[in-house]
């Protein structure tokens, strides 16, 4: 079966970061960096390896300057090519989506997940759509959107994310219910929004992945408020599960919620020692702390 192929990605960065603050109050949470690139720019590289063509970034006030990192620097190209410094040149370029493949946005109120997914309706227009959350970094092969893609080209529909967690810890998360199909793809018939431990359905939350059909618009259009008071994708997601089936993809990887600092501090240490060009020199810096031995 043909599907609508999934062109657009839409990235909410309008959030404050007040988790990280004071570090936060005068640069995006989204570009807080991971050894030597920022948040965004893992989402987005992950959305390019699964043919995304259109990058939509649903923003706030003091986020330009996500919008200056996906535009060309002249003064600090033209600095790196007169000081020979081509593989930096190189790495820069190479990052760049092409011209007239972003596209930014305003939230101008902060009312939640929902409303920053409603607030690039035009611009996607009436096509399916994938949903990358910036806070949560994924290292696997291949990205974990490619292996949501696989899944949707044989399945169409909407598809979600997910992985296990602890079951004590189910009340943080959203939580689907798992239906028939393997790992790479089962059918979802229930979602809770931050159940009591008794009362989740398993202990599969939703991560931060999505590939939603354009319909979830006019449903988060007429969304009231839920949880925190915000407007909720998972409230009409639940909405549109009564027409569309939803997919759930275990993905193969490991996550990091950088959105709060002991996952961020986690996913440097992880991605450091990934580094051929680091790695050694960080190892040795960890053995004078007296930790480094236990992680070579």
């Amino acid at each position: 079966m043909v599907h609508k192929r999934v062109r657009t990605a839409v990235f909410p960065v309008a959030g404050l970061g007040t988790r990280f603050l004071p570090a936060t109050k005068a640069m995006p949470k989204e570009m807080l960096t991971v050894v030597d690139r920022p948040l965004i720019q893992y989402a987005v590289d992950e959305a390019r390896e699964a043919g995304i063509e259109h990058f939509v970034f649903v923003t706030g006030r003091n986020k330009g300057v996500i919008e200056d990192h996906f535009d060309r620097q002249f003064e600090l190209e033209t600095t790196l090519e007169v000081r020979g410094k081509d593989e930096a040149l190189a790495e820069l370029r190479k990052d760049l989506p092409s011209a007239g493949r972003t596209s930014f946005t305003r939230q101008q109120e902060p009312l939640g997940l929902g409303h920053a997914v409603w607030c690039a309706r035009d611009i996607v227009g009436d096509q399916p759509f994938a949903l990358l959350l910036p806070d949560m970094l994924f290292k696997g092969e291949p990205g974990v959107l490619k292996q949501m893609m696989e899944t949707y080209e044989e399945t169409g529909g909407n598809v979600v994310a997910v992985e296990e967690v602890p079951r004590e810890d189910v009340s943080s998360y959203g939580i689907v219910a798992r239906g028939e199909g393997s790992d790479e793809g089962f059918h979802i018939t229930q979602m809770v929004e931050k159940p009591k431990v008794e009362e989740a359905p398993s202990n599969l939350i939703i991560s931060g992945r999505y590939i939603l059909q354009p319909d979830i618009f006019a449903l988060l259009a007429e969304q009231t408020k839920g949880a925190g008071g915000e407007i909720q994708i998972t409230d009409a997601m639940q909405t549109l599960m009564k027409s569309q089936p939803f997919i759930g993809v275990k993905y193969r990887g490991q996550s990091f919620d950088c959105g709060s600092k002991i996952g961020f501090l986690t996913a440097n240490v992880v991605y450091a020692l990934d580094r051929d060009d680091i790695r050694e020199g960080f190892l040795a810096e960890l053995n004078k702390l007296g930790v480094g031995r236990e992680i070579n």
